[in-house]
């Protein structure tokens, strides 16, 4: 499996918190996205965001929407089920 097809769940995502050497995962919309050395999230936190999580609402709220995913790679995608 490559990684763009892997597929993440809730529980799985919070593997990827950017914590003690691993890397940032963040959930959009049902895609992931590795903000692992993205410098606007270090450690895996960005503004009050811990990543590790699915964000789709709390983009919503963010001065700067969707416009910034298409910088960041993709991993995977995400799922509720």
């Amino acid at each position: 499996m490559t990684e763009l097809n892997k597929k993440f769940t809730a529980e799985s995502l919070k593997n990827y918190d950017g914590k003690n050497g691993r890397p940032a995962y963040i959930a959009v919309d049902g895609v992931v996205y590795d903000v692992t050395n993205n410098s606007h999230w270090t450690n895996g936190d960005h503004h009050g965001l811990t990543a590790g999580q699915a964000l789709s609402k709390d983009i919503l709220k963010s001065p700067h929407g969707h416009s910034v995913l298409h910088r960041i790679n993709k991993v995977g995608t995400y799922t509720t089920d």
